[in-house]
């Protein structure tokens, strides 16, 4: 009896686990959905921020700051904290392309290509490949603008009228939308990042 107990109660620990794997990348999604209408601005300027939990203006921001907002408010997760902490530790990891002779918790975790490292360095790298059906929601996506400008998106679990793939969400010049571009630009890069702590490489 105690045998048949103890099995019947780790098949119900099991059988949570994944549901338990599967809200993240709800959640992440609802907290960027969340920001359409609120953020209608695109503005790049360079501001002084609060350390740690520092954001820019609700009404405004740039692609990076969809993305920190909805780790933010979604998963608790601070990026801004998250990037200084491992710039910190491991500057020489990241793309140096800004001349900067040390981090800068007011502007690093909202550059592209710094986040691409801090995820890749965490694990969460994927094919970047253009088959839709790799791409799940709660997904980030990287792409390439005309003039060589970075770009970062959220895969959602909407689809276009045809229904070949999924919208993002994303700041791109008017503010967070949903929008189906998924497939515009080139694609440089696409992690699943659920936020987790995990040791990074040195």
């Amino acid at each position: 009896m105690l045998t048949r107990r103890l099995l019947f109660a780790s098949s119900l620990c099991f059988a949570a686990i994944p549901a338990r794997a599967a809200a993240w990348p709800a959640k992440l999604v609802d907290a960027a959905e969340d920001q359409i209408g609120k953020t209608v601005l695109y503005d790049p300027a360079y501001v002084r921020l609060a350390y740690p939990g520092g954001d820019v203006s609700m009404e405004r921001g740039v692609c990076t700051d969809v993305v920190i907002r909805a780790y933010r408010d979604g998963l608790g997760v601070d990026l801004q904290k998250r990037v200084h902490d491992d710039m910190r530790a491991n500057f020489a990891a990241y793309p140096r392309q800004w001349g900067l002779a040390q981090p800068d918790p007011n502007i690093d975790h909202r550059r592209v290509p710094n986040l691409r490292t801090y995820f890749k360095r965490n694990g969460a790298a994927l094919p970047a490949g253009d088959d839709a059906a790799d791409y799940q929601p709660g997904d980030i996506v990287t792409m390439m603008l005309p003039g060589n400008l970075p770009h970062i998106a959220i895969v959602t679990q909407h689809r276009n009228d045809e229904d070949s793939r999924p919208l993002v969400v994303h700041n791109i010049g008017a503010g967070a939308r949903l929008q189906d571009v998924l497939f515009s630009f080139p694609v440089t890069g696409h992690y699943r990042f659920d936020g987790a702590p995990s040791k990074l490489p040195e």
